[in-house]
């Protein structure tokens, strides 16, 4: 596995939180005004996780962009935290994992300081291997983690009720917010799924209404005006914003997105 680490630098966020900038993406992984608390917001509570925990008794939790692992140190965090019994499996993907020293040095805060998620992270990633590699994080949390191109994963059999969709943004990764990846998330996807991204740009939101995703605007993250979430049908969303989707439909097919 190609070593990546010079092309990464690890950045202190406004809530003492640590993310990373890639050199590849010319990006932060994170928001830098609060990785944690960008999490939390954008990936949990707008999706309505912490809830569900409390009272399904097993979710099915689908990642694009493992990135850091912070959206799994924060699943195990809301679980430990509910004293639900519910499991969780929680899938995820990556191309560029990164090295156990990056893993070892990443300081989640004091609040997540508890779970010792460098420790944990730094045996996932220096375990990995192309493909598909799985890991019992707890008795009820289990990570199926696929190292290696989104366009070459094996899908698995299981359905979702939650995508976490956290690649690099369309400006510098167009290949995983194309129709068809949205295509394949829904044919992974429960009935009642719900799909939360960072990313509110139009571009975006298009290929998932090309694909068959109802999508809304929902409140972004430390400052930020909008994130996205998506359904596959509009009663879903009623929390949230719907956006046009026949318009959004019609761009597309224009070409006002090439």
């Amino acid at each position: 596995m190609e070593d990546h680490a010079n092309e990464i630098e690890i950045v202190t966020t406004g809530d003492g939180s640590t993310t990373l900038y890639s050199g590849r993406f010319s990006q932060h992984y994170h928001n830098p005004n609060g990785a944690v608390a960008e999490s939390r917001h954008v990936f949990f509570k707008t999706a309505g996780v912490p809830g569900s925990i409390k009272k399904s008794e097993e979710i099915n939790i689908f990642e694009t962009g493992f990135g850091t692992g912070l959206n799994l140190i924060l699943a195990k965090d809301y679980l430990e935290r509910s004293g639900s019994t519910c499991r969780v499996q929680f899938f995820s993907t990556e191309a560029f994992p990164v090295t156990p020293d990056v893993a070892s040095e990443l300081d989640f805060g004091s609040e997540l300081e508890e779970h010792n998620p460098n420790a944990l992270l730094g045996k996932i990633f220096a375990s990995l291997k192309p493909g598909w590699n799985r890991f019992e994080i707890t008795g009820l949390i289990k990570l199926h983690l696929w190292v290696g191109p989104f366009s070459e994963m094996t899908l698995p059999g299981d359905k979702f009720n939650f995508f976490f969709h956290d690649p690099f943004s369309p400006e510098v990764n167009r290949e995983l917010w194309t129709p068809d990846v949205f295509q394949a998330l829904i044919a992974m996807a429960a009935d009642d799924a719900k799909l939360v991204t960072y990313c509110a740009a139009s571009s975006a939101r298009a290929a998932m209404a090309v694909a068959g995703w109802k999508t809304a605007r929902a409140t972004g993250a430390l400052g930020k005006r909008e994130m996205t979430v998506a359904s596959l049908a509009e009663s879903g969303l009623s929390k949230f914003k719907l956006l046009n989707n026949r318009r959004l439909i019609e761009r597309y097919k224009r070409g006002d997105f090439d």
